[in-house]
């Protein structure tokens, strides 16, 4: 399903329309939220965000692992394997595991430190506990009360921010915004903040951090000379596109799927057949060619397609480095 287009303005018929049903959803999603957890033994950071799509959370987890790495820190992540079929506790192999055993950005994250995927996040956390955590990060989960996170990172886009800032389905927020600041110790803003004035509004006296995504300048460099086919199955791939394009890549065509897509054999075929009939390179996201690993059906695609791996950098990453070391440190047992 592919996220309604008045999600993203500020008035609009639709979304007064379905307040009723907002309403509800919020009032369901704030209790859940305030539900008593469990503690797993180790200190426990999440990264999430407060809307619906994506906002930069798993490139926000990879950067925060190696900052916590250099420290000296044994991470794990924690994901519940959206997109994945095993409802684990399983850490991933990202050799030999697949997007449908574990889903996409858990291989991902296993590239950069040992990954849990678990439906149950305590049991994730336990087992990343039992096999030697010194901390678990957590990428998602900011709504989900069963876990206790001492650290929470609220992701924002800083291009989308929080739309109409209406909760589901009238709008992307995940549950009331008062509910979901007040579960939040920082923000970090993805991009430039041209419109994410209102989360930071909301985040008044929390620290907020700034990081933009940098594209993979070999991979840039191999792509410039060339005309592209982009295509994306993610949370937004407008950002995508516009990262290829704000990095010198002539993006020619481009195609949006719903996130977390699962491409069919035809849909590969296609998209094949137009690159080739163009004359252009097919281009597409980490996350999208991980789908595809795997998949017999879909080989010739992932032959095909180029990666434009992307990297988040943060400005204030000292700043951060030294809040999270602290609060692991007060949170950790003796």
């Amino acid at each position: 399903m592919r996220e309604p287009a008045f999600w993203w303005r500020k008035i609009g018929l639709a979304s007064g329309l379905l307040a009723p049903a907002a309403a509800c959803y919020g009032a369901i999603a704030a209790r859940r939220m305030l539900r008593q957890g469990t503690r797993a033994g180790v200190p426990v950071l999440c990264v999430g965000n407060f809307t619906l799509g994506g906002a930069g959370k798993t490139p926000a987890v990879m950067r925060l692992a190696k900052l916590l790495q250099e420290a000296g820190e044994r991470v794990f992540c924690l994901s519940r394997g959206y997109g994945g079929s095993l409802a684990g506790p399983k850490r991933v192999d990202a050799h030999s595991d697949h997007a449908a055993q574990v889903g996409d950005e858990a291989l991902l994250l296993a590239r950069v430190a040992p990954t849990m995927v678990a439906r149950d996040r305590v049991a994730g956390a336990e087992a990343a506990a039992a096999a030697g955590a010194s901390v678990v990060i957590m990428d998602d989960g900011l709504q989900n009360a069963s876990l206790i996170k001492d650290f929470t990172i609220a992701v924002v886009d800083g291009r989308r921010g929080l739309g109409n800032a209406r909760v589901f389905p009238a709008g992307p927020l995940r549950a009331p915004l008062a509910v979901q600041i007040a579960r939040t110790d920082a923000l970090l803003v993805v991009g430039e903040a041209t419109g994410a004035g209102d989360a930071v509004a909301a985040a008044h006296g929390l620290p907020i951090f700034h990081g933009h995504l940098q594209p993979d300048p070999a991979a840039i460099t191999e792509l410039k000379a060339r005309k592209v086919f982009a295509f994306a199955g993610i949370g937004d791939p407008d950002k995508f596109f516009a990262t290829a394009t704000e990095a010198g890549i002539e993006v020619a065509r481009r195609q949006a799927f719903p996130d977390h897509h699962c491409f069919s054999a035809e849909e590969a075929a296609e998209l094949i057949m137009r690159a080739e009939h163009d004359g252009l390179a097919l281009l597409t996201t980490e996350k999208d060619r991980a789908r595809m690993t795997g998949e017999p059906l879909l080989a010739a695609l992932a032959a095909k397609a180029h990666v434009l791996p992307v990297t988040l950098a943060v400005i204030e990453a000292e700043e951060l480095r030294a809040l999270v070391l602290a609060t692991i440190k007060r949170h950790r047992p003796a």
